[in-house]
C-alpha cells in the first residue's frame, strides 16, 4: 500500500441508507442497495446486512471470527503513531504509505514489560482492533493515521474496523502563564472542576454542557476518533484523592445533572451512540472518591475503597452513574479499587438488601458489575477495565495469573474489554485451559473456582459481541474514514473556541473582596504600581512563570515594578501542587499550600508514624506573607488567585490577601479578565475547602477526622462537636469576613 487511504477511498451512497466508504473491501450489489463485504463472505449475509440491528449483526458476526480473532478483541493497549508524532525516545520505522509506525517496540512500561510488533502486524496478524491514543497530533494527522489503520484491517479475511480511545481532549490541563490561550489542539475549556464551578454560577443552568458536549462530538467524529475514555462521575468524598482534579466536584446531584446533558450530547442521542456521535466511558464505577485519607489504588495502599459512614455508597456515590445507564453509555469503566467490608460500615445494594462486601477489585467484583450494575441498575453497554488490571493493579486477586485474571474478569464478573497490555497469548492460555486438563494438573488457587478462571465460548462470544455492536451502531463497519481536511475545519471553528474561553471567565469564583478591592479598574490603577509574581511547586517554574505574568499583565499598560515595597497592588498567582498518580507520598497527600512543613510518615499499615518529613506544595510559600506586609505598610492591596485541582487548605494565603479568586486549570489570561474588571466573577466552588490539618487528622487506628466517604458539604453531621465552631460548622475554611468555603460559595462584584 504505497498510498494513504485517503488516495483510494470510494464511496458509495444508497438512497435512504448508509454511504459505503472503503479502501480495498469488496462491496456487493443487491437490490438497488450497496453493501460492504465485511465477513469476506461475497453475500448480504447477516454480518453485511446494515438493514439489520448492530445486535444481530454482532451475534452473526461472532459465529464467524475464528477464536483467535476474537480473543485479540479482548485488550486494548498504548498504541503509537508514528512519523507526524512520534513518541520520545522510540525510532520510527514508517510504513509503506509513511502515515503508520511498523517498528517493534521491546520493553517496560508502567503496566508493565511489552514485546510489541510494527502497527501493520499487530492489526493483520494479531487482529488486535482497540488501542489508546494519548499522542496529540494535528486533526488532520489524527484523520490520516486512523484512516490508514481501517484500510489495513480492511485487507484482513475479516473486516473489523479499529477503535481507537482517548481520555479527553477538551479541557486544560496546566496553568501555563504566557501561553496562547488557542494553542491546544481541539477547543479547549476549563478543568472539569472549572466547568462545574461555571454551571454553578448559573444556578446550576446545565445548559453550557449542551455545548460542551456538541462540541467534542462534532471535533473528535470529524478526526475519526469515536470513542472517550470521558467522563469522571466520580463523586470526590476524600479531598485527599490526587484525581480530584479530574472530576465534576462533590455534589452528586450536580453531577448526575451534567452527565444527563453530557452523554446524549456527547454520543449524539438519548439513545446510545449514533453514527455521528462519540462513544462515551464512564468512570470509575462504584465511584473513586470514597478513598482511603487519599490513597491512590495506583499503587497498593490504596487498593481499598472505604465505606465508613452507613449508607453512604448509595447516598453519595451510586447515583452519578445512573445516567449512564439511562442514556445507553457504550461502557462504563471499574475501578481499580475493593471494598473494605472490615473498615466499612452496613451498605445496601440498588434494593435495600444487605451489600455483600467480596474482596476484588471492582472489575473483578461480580456483585458490583454484574449484580449491581448490570443486574440492579439495567446497564446495556460494555465494561471496559481500567488500565493494569491483569499486571499491576490485580487487587484482591493477586494469587491467580495472567491468564486466570482474563478468565475471572470476562467468565466470572462480565468484563468485556481489558485495557493494559495486548494479552493476546494470555488470553489464548486462559481459553485453552478450559479444555486441555490444566487444572487436573495444577491446582485452584484457594478460594476460587476453576469455571470461573477460565474463558468459555460463552464468555468470549458474549464480551466480543458487545464491543462490535458499538462499532456496528456507530456505522464504522459500513465507513469508518474521516476527511482530513474537514477535520481541520471542524476543530478551527471560531465560535467552539470563543464559547470555550467564555466558560474560562465564567469559572473563576471570587472568594474574597475585601473594602471592594476589586475589579482593578482604570481609575483604580491610574498612576498605580502593581508588583506581579507567580507561585508553584518548582521555584524555576515559579520564577519562568513570574516573568510571563509581568509580560501578560504589561499589555494592559500598567506601571509594573519589581519591589512590593512601593507597590500599590500586588498580584499573586498560586498554583500549588501535591502528590502523583503512580507512587504514595510517604505521609499523607498534603493540602496545606506550605513550604517545607514538618508532617508525619505513614505506615505500611496506613497509619501515622512518629516519624516526620518535610512537604513543599509551593515554593515561596514563606514569602508570600512578607509580599503582603510590605504592600500593606503603605495601604497598599495584594490579590491572590488560587488554582484548584485539588481542594487546598488556604490559611496560608488567605489571611494575607484582600482580595482572592480561584480557578481550576483556568487560562490566566481569563483570570486578569475577571481581576481587571473585563468579565464579572459568576463562578461558585465545586468542592468544599477544608479549614486546616485538624479536619484532616488521622488518629492512631487510621480513621480520619472528617469522614472519607461523605463530600465536603456534608461532613459536619459526621464530625466531633468539640471541632465545631458556634455556628455549628467544623469542616469548611472560614475567612476574616466570616465566609465559608464551602459547596456553591462565590461573591460577585
Amino acid at each position: 500500500m504505497a498510498k494513504k487511504a485517503s488516495d483510494n477511498l470510494k464511496y458509495y451512497h444508497n438512497p435512504n441508507g448508509p454511504t459505503i466508504g472503503t479502501v480495498s473491501r469488496r462491496v456487493i450489489e443487491k437490490d438497488g442497495l450497496t453493501f460492504k463485504d465485511i465477513d469476506g463472505t461475497g453475500e448480504v449475509t447477516a454480518v453485511n446486512d446494515w438493514r439489520l440491528s448492530p445486535a444481530e449483526r454482532a451475534a452473526a458476526y461472532v459465529k464467524t471470527l475464528t477464536t483467535d480473532e476474537k480473543i485479540a478483541q479482548l485488550f486494548i493497549s498504548d498504541w503509537r503513531m508514528g512519523p507526524a508524532c512520534p513518541a520520545a525516545g522510540h525510532t520510527v520505522i514508517p510504513d509503506e504509505s509513511g502515515v503508520l509506525d511498523d517498528a517493534e517496540f521491546n520493553g517496560k512500561t508502567i503496566f508493565g514489560e511489552q514485546h510489541l510488533p510494527g502497527t501493520t502486524t499487530l492489526i493483520k496478524e494479531w487482529f488486535n482492533r482497540h488501542l489508546i491514543l494519548r499522542a496529540s497530533p494535528s486533526p488532520a494527522d489524527m484523520a490520516d493515521w486512523l484512516n490508514q489503520l481501517h484500510a489495513v484491517a480492511e485487507e484482513c479475511e475479516h473486516f473489523v474496523p479499529v477503535q481507537a480511545a482517548s481520555n479527553s481532549r477538551n479541557e486544560n490541563g496546566e496553568v501555563v502563564f504566557g501561553m496562547n490561550d488557542a494553542s491546544g489542539v481541539f477547543a479547549t475549556w476549563p478543568g472539569t472542576l472549572g466547568i462545574a464551578a461555571a454551571v454553578l454560577g448559573e444556578d446550576g443552568d446545565t445548559a453550557l454542557i449542551d455545548k460542551f458536549a456538541d462540541c467534542i462530538r462534532r471535533e473528535w467524529a470529524a478526526c475519526g476518533l469515536r470513542k472517550g475514555y470521558m467522563y469522571m462521575a466520580d463523586c470526590v468524598s476524600d479531598p485527599r484523592w490526587q484525581r480530584t482534579f479530574g472530576t465534576f466536584g462533590e455534589d452528586p446531584e450536580l453531577i448526575e445533572k451534567i452527565f444527563e446533558r453530557l452523554i446524549p450530547g456527547i454520543q449524539g442521542g438519548p439513545d446510545g451512540v449514533t453514527k455521528d456521535g462519540v462513544s462515551m466511558t464512564v468512570k470509575h464505577f462504584p465511584g473513586g472518591g470514597a478513598r482511603e485519607n487519599g490513597f491512590d489504588p495506583h499503587y497498593a495502599a490504596g487498593q481499598w475503597n472505604v465505606y465508613a459512614t452507613e449508607g453512604s455508597l448509595q447516598i453519595y456515590h451510586i447515583p452519578t452513574f445512573r445516567p449512564a445507564v439511562k442514556y445507553h453509555a457504550a461502557s462504563i469503566m471499574p475501578y481499580y479499587s475493593k471494598p473494605a467490608a472490615a473498615k466499612s460500615a452496613p451498605q445496601t445494594d440498588c434494593e435495600g438488601s444487605a451489600l455483600r462486601m467480596d474482596p476484588y477489585g471492582f472489575a473483578y467484583n461480580k456483585v458490583f458489575i454484574d449484580g449491581i450494575l448490570r443486574g440492579q441498575m439495567g446497564f446495556d453497554g460494555y465494561i471496559n477495565s481500567d488500565t493494569g488490571i491483569t499486571h499491576n493493579m490485580s487487587w484482591g486477586v493477586e494469587a491467580l495469573d495472567v491468564p486466570e485474571r482474563i478468565g475471572f474478569a470476562v467468565t466470572q464478573s462480565g468484563v468485556d474489554l481489558i485495557s493494559g497490555l495486548f494479552d493476546n497469548a494470555e488470553g489464548r492460555e486462559a481459553y485453552a485451559r478450559a479444555a486441555n486438563g490444566y487444572y487436573d494438573t495444577h491446582p485452584v488457587p484457594e478460594g476460587f473456582k476453576k469455571e470461573d478462571l477460565v474463558l468459555t465460548d460463552e464468555s468470549l462470544d458474549r464480551a466480543v459481541s458487545r464491543t462490535l455492536a458499538e462499532l456496528f451502531q456507530q456505522g464504522m463497519f459500513e465507513n469508518p474514514y474521516a476527511d482530513p481536511k474537514h477535520a481541520e475545519e471542524v476543530v478551527a471553528n471560531e465560535d467552539d473556541w470563543k464559547e470555550a474561553a467564555l466558560v474560562h471567565r465564567e469559572s473563576v469564583v471570587l472568594l474574597k473582596n475585601q473594602d471592594r478591592t476589586l475589579p482593578l479598574t482604570t481609575d483604580k490603577l491610574s498612576g498605580a504600581k502593581v508588583y506581579a509574581e507567580a507561585f508553584a511547586k518548582d521555584a524555576e517554574k515559579g520564577a519562568a512563570a513570574t516573568k510571563a505574568l509581568r509580560e501578560m499583565i504589561a499589555r494592559f499598560e500598567i506601571h509594573l515594578t519589581d519591589d512590593p515595597a512601593e507597590a500599590d497592588y500586588a498580584i499573586l498567582m498560586v498554583s500549588p501542587s501535591s502528590g502523583a498518580y503512580f507512587s504514595a507520598t510517604p505521609g499523607y497527600l498534603e493540602l496545606d499550600i506550605c513550604e517545607d512543613k514538618t508532617v508525619h510518615d505513614v505506615g505500611a499499615d496506613g497509619k501515622p508514624l512518629p516519624s516526620t518529613h518535610t512537604e513543599t506544595t509551593l515554593a515561596g510559600a514563606k514569602r508570600i506573607p512578607a509580599i503582603a506586609a510590605a504592600v500593606h505598610a503603605h495601604g497598599g492591596r495584594v490579590i491572590a488567585n488560587i488554582n484548584f485541582p485539588l481542594a487546598w487548605m488556604v490559611g496560608n494565603v488567605e489571611p494575607y490577601a484582600d482580595a482572592l479568586t480561584a480557578g481550576f486549570d483556568t487560562y490566566p489570561s481569563a483570570t486578569l479578565d475577571v481581576l481587571f474588571g473585563r468579565f464579572e466573577p459568576v463562578g461558585r466552588l465545586p468542592i468544599t475547602l477544608p479549614r486546616n490539618d485538624a479536619v484532616l487528622a488521622v488518629n492512631a487506628d487510621g480513621v480520619c477526622a472528617s469522614p472519607n466517604d461523605v463530600p465536603g458539604y456534608a461532613k459536619d453531621q459526621y464530625m466531633d462537636p468539640a471541632l465545631k465552631d458556634e455556628n455549628g460548622k467544623a469542616y469548611a475554611y472560614r475567612d476574616a469576613a466570616g465566609n465559608y468555603y464551602e459547596l456553591r460559595f462565590g461573591l460577585r462584584y
